[in-house]
């Protein structure tokens, strides 16, 4: 494997990452905020990213903003947010073909970030205000996306098993904001959190592909710079909290199929030295379909239309997600809670072990084969301090052993039990 050597520097109000790289056509940009998760503001956070899209002062309207990326050869621009451990960033990306493989060497590169640029920093505002249809449209939008949570089941299910497992933590907040919030949103209190945002977020850029190292870092610093930012690092620990009683929670509403999640406390979180460990145990527990999980509970006993596992890798939790017919709780609950014994006790083969591991080095590379799936790798890294070179990320999956997940397993609390069912059926 070909691995893309970072180089880090410490800028104006931001860290450039450069990751030169032959194997793309285009160079991809993602420019990231991060800021500790907080009640207050999240839902204006949730807002930001599509507001800030929508159209900028020299481009004062959608159609007129999307046209100006699609004569740049297409470029294509996204964002979203996602909690980090007890963060909240924010991400833009950028993919922008690369001049040096067009036949008439227009400057794309350049006209793009600085599109990006007023994206960023110089979006479509009114007086001390964004544009108040804008946001008004957006806030429309969002509210749709937070009501229809509850119609996505399996995600209402993992969210409401956070808002248990997690109260009082701030793990727990909602990422895509409140309804209540978004009512008392106007359109100059979203512009002044943005400008708070703007002035003291952590800002990370990222370039990645076939560049000029020095070229690349004239133009971010002549359009990423933030004048009076000190871009300092304010990171919230996650809590790390003990589990002394596991608990069971059963709700109801109109469904068909029950929601059976579980969420257990790992106290191993990126950046471990038991990281890897973690990674081999999810692959035997539920994190593929060979695994535990999915073996027992969905094809041995048909009880689970799917049953898997994933973690958290910045929180150190394990989650545990299937669904099941309501009358079959007891007997889904009882066998995904076997598996786990199964676990501790080391009723697994070294052969399992082996096999997980090529399975999740596997999984890995194809990430990274992606340029923003590069980028999150190395932001992960970051973020947990435990930066390292692809080749010794992987030797260190090859050195686990079945041991090492034994441990691993015995350091596995369970905190949650959560069940959506029907109203009708179901345990209760």
């Amino acid at each position: 494997m070909k691995i893309t050597k970072e180089t880090l520097l410490e800028k104006e109000g931001y860290r450039l990452h450069i990751l030169p790289s032959k194997k793309y056509k285009t160079i991809t940009i993602v420019a990231k905020f991060k800021a500790p998760l907080k009640r207050e503001g999240i839902t204006e956070r949730a807002l930001l990213p599509h507001v800030l899209q929508k159209a900028t002062n020299n481009h004062p309207n959608v159609r007129s903003l999307q046209s100006a990326f699609e004569n740049l050869y297409g470029t294509a621009l996204s964002s979203d947010g996602s909690k980090k451990g007890e963060n909240h960033v924010i991400s833009f990306r950028m993919e922008v073909v690369n001049e040096a493989y067009l036949n008439d060497q227009e400057p794309i590169l350049e006209e793009a970030v600085q599109l990006f640029n007023e994206v960023l920093f110089d979006p479509k505002t009114e007086g001390e205000g964004f544009d108040s249809s804008i946001v008004d449209r957006e806030k429309q939008t969002l509210e749709q996306k937070i009501t229809s949570i509850k119609d996505d089941k399996m995600s209402y299910a993992n969210m409401r098993l956070m808002d248990h497992m997690c109260k009082d933590e701030p793990y727990a907040l909602h990422v895509h904001g409140y309804l209540e919030d978004l009512k008392t949103i106007t359109s100059e209190k979203l512009y002044a959190y943005y400008k708070d945002m703007i002035a003291n977020d952590m800002l990370d850029v990222y370039v990645i592909g076939d560049m000029d190292q020095k070229a690349i870092e004239k133009l971010t610093d002549q359009y990423f710079s933030r004048k009076g930012s000190t871009n300092a690092d304010d990171d919230q620990v996650s809590v790390t909290k003990e589990v002394k009683e596991s608990r069971e929670v059963v709700e109801r509403e109109e469904v068909n199929q029950g929601k059976l999640h579980l969420g257990y406390r790992t106290y191993t979180k990126f950046g471990d030295d038991d990281y890897y460990a973690l990674q081999i145990f999810n692959g035997i527990f539920g994190g593929f379909p060979s695994s535990k999980l999915f073996m027992n509970v969905r094809e041995k006993h048909s009880l689970a239309y799917y049953a898997a596992s994933r973690f958290e890798s910045h929180k150190g939790l394990l989650l545990v997600f299937s669904g099941v017919d309501p009358k079959d709780f007891d007997q889904a609950k009882s066998i995904i809670l076997e598996q786990m014994d199964a676990m501790k006790n080391g009723d697994f083969t070294e052969e399992q072990v082996e096999e997980t591991k090529e399975q999740v080095i596997h999984q890995l590379l194809e990430t990274m084969d992606n340029a923003n799936g590069m980028i999150e790798v190395l932001y992960h890294q970051m973020l947990s301090g435990a930066e390292m070179p692809a080749n010794e990320l992987i030797d260190n999956i090859r050195k686990v052993t079945k041991e090492q997940v034994v441990q691993m397993a015995k350091k596995i609390e369970l905190d949650t039990i959560y069940f959506l069912t029907s109203k009708e059926g179901g345990e209760s």
